[in-house]
């Protein structure tokens, strides 16, 4: 290779301009590596009443009215990022298919006595008609042959679909996948009064196809049972959010043939597809969270009372922002701070009261002036998962902001940032409402309200080789760390992910 200024080849600037990267982009990243991402500082965890909101039966039915008010004005849409690949799902059972069957006789009666409890077992008993058939394979106790069925091409493909394209519940009617089921969900909280739904989902490109397949045989079938029009959009991770890969030197990690080596940014990727959306009122959830018809009403109540609270929240804060932005007064500037402490949970430098009227005007107009989101928080129970966290800003002394913070994010090996780690009360589902415009009716930038130094750095190999991958800051954590956050607490009845198979046995995912 040809060496050019900076240490970078000819070769090396072809392939960062190809991967829609600039080369000052290139030398940022690699600068991250070098120095490191400086942990974020916890002040305390949020709790019931200071920093989550618990909402009284009164004010959820408020909110639930103001959502209902504005569904014919407000332009609603629900954003699924569902690009993950299942393969993590069945770890366990790749675990059983490599070994030529599980480890233990208690493994392999647990996994074949629970076969036909799966959504997923008439497909399987299509797949197993080839051969000998399912119920003569399970007689046999041939694990490794039902496990190739479920997870390979040979039957299922299990293991290389998307989350979205599994079937999670039964009906009698037949299963449903993970992606029908969020078409439901559409259907009951982001209709617009003229009833069309709206749903965005991003997809892996090698996934794209067999998604658009899915929803052309299923669409017209969903508009008719729930009187509903659906608009439904698909958009890839962009390669330009790849990230550089670093050697355990620091240096760029290069390929068999000398070539960079990029992966994907991770989540934090997906800001620049909820970027590109066209909506004033946006719910963010994962695909991997949905339950059957049956558990569903909790469900839509609470994506409604967290649309509210943003809507009612929003029409404050729009209304405070044109007296600043046409000049407030002193009395006005002090109810717009009071405003900010009480209802937006904003800590405000205490120096701020010393400052002239201009100046304070100005600073609480940029407060004002962002993205906001509505989080639902359920209480710890074990689940895996971020939580919400008071952390400390590092450029004003005594001041915090609300934030959703992973355990990568944090020095565990600081005795008093794990004792507060370890004291969360709530933690972070993935259940979000977002609002994106800004009191002139724009859209807000997102990319300006990232915090860039909340990027994490993990270890990882390729084909044996040691290297350190940059992920961008977390969609809902540094990717939105200068939004306006607000939390509520939610029931947990709210929250019913499938991380692991197995969690498909789970009550909540099997039929009444």
């Amino acid at each position: 290779m040809s060496a050019v200024g900076n240490g970078w080849s000819e070769e090396d600037r072809g392939r960062i301009a190809a991967e829609g990267m600039s080369l000052e982009e290139a030398e940022r990243q690699l600068a991250v590596f070098r120095k490191g991402v400086a942990p974020v500082r916890l002040n305390r965890p949020c709790r019931a009443a200071d920093g989550i909101a618990v909402l009284s039966p009164e004010e959820q039915e408020e909110m639930l009215a103001v959502y209902q008010e504005a569904l014919p004005m407000k332009r609603f849409l629900k954003f699924v990022p569902a690009s993950g690949a299942a393969s993590r799902m069945f770890k366990g059972w790749y675990g059983g298919l490599h070994a030529g069957g599980f480890g233990s006789a208690s493994e392999r009666e647990a996994f074949l006595r629970d076969l036909t409890r799966y959504a997923f077992y008439g497909d399987l008993e299509a797949a197993a008609a080839k051969g000998p058939g399912l119920k003569a394979l399970i007689e046999r106790r041939d694990d490794p042959e039902i496990l190739s069925l479920i997870l390979t091409e040979a039957g299922l493909n299990y293991g290389s679909l998307p989350k979205a394209l599994l079937k999670f519940h039964a009906y009698p009617g037949g299963a449903r996948t993970a992606l029908e089921e969020h078409l439901v969900e559409a259907a009951l909280y982001a209709r617009d009064g003229g009833g069309l739904a709206r749903l965005h989902l991003t997809v892996s490109r090698e996934h794209e196809q067999g998604v658009r397949v899915r929803l052309a045989e299923i669409l017209g079938t969903y508009e008719a049972r729930l009187s509903t029009r659906f608009e439904i959009g698909l958009s890839l991770q962009s390669s330009a959010t790849n990230t550089l890969a670093v050697d355990p030197r620091m240096d760029p990690f290069r390929d068999e043939n000398g070539g960079l080596v990029f992966r994907p940014g991770g989540h934090g990727a997906l800001l620049a597809n909820l970027d590109g959306l066209d909506a004033d009122v946006i719910f963010l959830k994962n695909i991997d969270n949905c339950v059957p018809d049956r558990l569903k009403p909790e469900t839509v109540r609470w994506k409604k009372i967290l649309a509210g609270r943003l809507i009612k929240l929003q029409g404050g804060i729009f209304r405070r922002l044109r007296l600043l932005d046409g000049g407030a007064g002193e009395a006005e500037i002090a109810e717009i701070a009071r405003f900010c402490r009480e209802k937006l949970q904003v800590v405000l430098p205490k120096e701020i009261e010393g400052w002239p009227l201009a100046e304070r005007g100005a600073y609480l107009l940029s407060v004002l002036d962002r993205p906001i989101r509505v989080c639902g928080m359920v209480r710890n129970e074990g689940e895996p998962g971020g939580g919400p966290f008071w952390v400390e800003d590092p450029t004003h002394a005594g001041v915090q902001s609300l934030q959703i913070v992973e355990e990568a994010q944090v020095d565990l090996g600081d005795d008093g940032q794990r004792t507060l780690w370890r004291a969360a009360t709530h933690f972070n589902p993935v259940d979000l409402v977002l609002g994106v415009r800004d009191f002139r009716g724009g859209k807000f930038p997102l990319e300006r309200y990232v915090n860039p130094d909340w990027a994490l750095i993990a270890r990882k190999s390729e084909k044996g080789k040691d290297l350190l991958a940059l992920e961008r800051p977390g969609l809902w954590n540094g990717s939105m760390a200068f939004w306006n956050t607000l939390f509520v607490e939610v029931p947990i009845g709210t929250f019913n992910p499938v991380k692991v198979v197995s969690d498909l046995l789970r009550p909540q995912h099997l039929p009444a």
